[in-house]
């Protein structure tokens, strides 16, 4: 294989993998090239060469240098063919592709419909690929999310207030389950849990007689609004509330060690399956072991252990 194409999402890693992949490529005597602005890029022919110069010191940087964006051109087969007659104009051998499930589903389509050999690398703050423990930029954003709600709890504390939280996660609790355990938080509520708001003002209420003064309420964006919430509580319990919604935030930041040693070890793998050959599949660690998965199988919705981890936040929090 003597060149090859990256081809981005945006999280806090993806700038390290970029790199891993590259520096990993250029010990192979592998030409790289990344494309700009996503599968978008790749549609219209927007490729840059890559050098083991050109990703320096981006290792600590969020977001991608590279850039992103959704396409819904790649989405037709118009597009499709395009950004395929992009790619041999260039003579590209293979694709790394780094994102979340929308980006790994467009690489399953290069690599099926196609035949162009492909890779994923998993990087999504949501952490829904299947088969996948740990995605690139999830556990940044999740301590991004609790050192807000570590500084929120200060003023929760001293204010005697009720403050919902509001988090990143439109289909998936990932997120909000694992602020709410690490951050002590009362409640949670995420898409994969149905909840009553008459429950939870039950809750409140029977706390506030036991003396409870202040609550932490973490609520996934797919499940409702926060000032919703709030608005309800107020009205239900008369308690007053205060509402943050961290919004994009989550999404950036300087990566975790966590995410950068991650982001480095998959980067430099993922070049060395599409050096082997093999195509149409995501890259992942387990048990300390690098592993291969279908992309068939990593684009499917992933399944998360959510009930032994909300009861054990409900334990920790009566």
């Amino acid at each position: 294989m003597k060149k090859i194409a990256i081809i981005t999402r945006d999280c806090a890693g993806v700038n390290a993998a970029i790199r891993s992949v590259v520096r990993t490529a250029c010990g192979y005597n592998i030409e790289v090239v990344g494309v700009l602005k996503g599968y978008d890029g790749l549609v219209d022919g927007k490729f840059i060469p890559l050098s083991r110069g050109s990703v320096s010191g981006i290792i600590n940087l969020g977001g991608t240098f590279l850039k992103t964006s959704r396409s819904k051109r790649f989405l037709t087969d118009v597009g499709q063919k395009q950004a395929v007659n992009n790619i041999q104009e260039q003579k590209i051998e293979g694709i790394i592709v780094i994102g979340g499930n929308g980006s790994l589903k467009g690489a399953h389509v290069l690599a099926t419909k196609y035949k162009i050999p492909v890779v994923g690398i998993p990087a999504t703050i949501d952490n829904d690929i299947s088969g996948v423990d740990l995605s690139i930029g999830a556990d940044t954003a999740v301590n991004v999310a609790l050192d807000a709600v570590d500084k929120i709890r200060d003023t929760a504390t001293s204010l005697e207030r009720i403050f919902i939280v509001e988090v990143m996660g439109r289909e998936s609790g990932y997120i909000a389950l694992q602020v709410a355990l690490a951050g002590g938080c009362e409640e949670v509520l995420f898409p994969e849990k149905k909840f009553t708001i008459e429950a939870m003002c039950t809750e409140i209420q029977q706390g506030n007689v036991k003396g409870k003064s202040s609550w932490i309420i973490i609520v996934a964006e797919g499940k409702a609004k926060a000032h919703d919430v709030a608005r309800i509580i107020t009205k239900k319990t008369g308690f007053e509330t205060r509402v943050a919604v961290l919004g994009h935030i989550q999404r950036g930041g300087h990566p975790t060690a966590v995410d950068r040693i991650l982001a480095s070890q998959l980067g430099s793998y993922a070049v060395k399956v599409l050096r082997d050959d093999q195509t149409d599949l995501c890259v992942s660690m387990k048990n300390d072991k690098f592993i291969t998965i279908p992309l068939s199988v990593a684009i499917q919705p992933k399944r998360f252990k959510v009930a032994e981890t909300y009861k054990l936040i409900k334990l920790l929090t009566k």
